[in-house]
């Protein structure tokens, strides 16, 4: 749609400071009363009294939420079925992988990892054990003849 009027900025186009004054008039966090939340308790209280809650500060002032320990958050560690595929002979003769009935018995929280992620083509039959499989990666296991079991209680690997 065509513009009835020119743009304000196209108007000052060659005025070098579009009508701010000096050069520096309209720069930086000092035409603002400071960066972020500075000045709240001061000359932007009205800012404050306009938009906290209750009039109590919030979200100005004051920590909100919560926020998990790291000691408590789970660090999600993941390997693909495909890698794991490729790795079968070497884990098996390191000993960290057997093979009983013509199936692969591999506990991932041995080698380090926790999560069975689902990328990667499965061709071999494979008993795996892990804390958090995904639904990929134990459709692509069981389409093969293999199972999963979620070990319970281990969380790091």
């Amino acid at each position: 749609m065509v513009r009835r009027f020119e743009r304000k900025s196209r108007k000052y186009r060659g005025l070098r400071t579009h009508s701010w004054g000096r050069v520096g008039q309209h720069r930086k966090s000092g035409s603002s009363g400071g960066r972020g939340k500075s000045g709240l308790h001061k000359h932007k209280w009205s800012l404050v009294m306009k938009y906290a809650e209750d009039t109590n500060g919030y979200p100005f002032f004051g920590k909100h939420g919560f926020k998990q320990p790291n000691t408590i958050v789970a660090a999600k560690l993941g390997i693909n079925v495909g890698e794991l595929e490729m790795m079968l002979d070497e884990l098996v003769s390191k000993g960290l992988a057997q093979v009983a009935d013509g199936k692969y018995v591999i506990d991932l929280t041995k080698l380090g990892f926790n999560k069975l992620l689902g990328r990667g083509r499965v061709t071999k039959p494979m008993i795996i054990k892990a804390v958090w499989i995904s639904r990929k990666a134990e459709e692509k296991v069981r389409a093969v003849g293999g199972s999963v079991e979620l070990v319970r209680g281990v969380v790091h690997g």
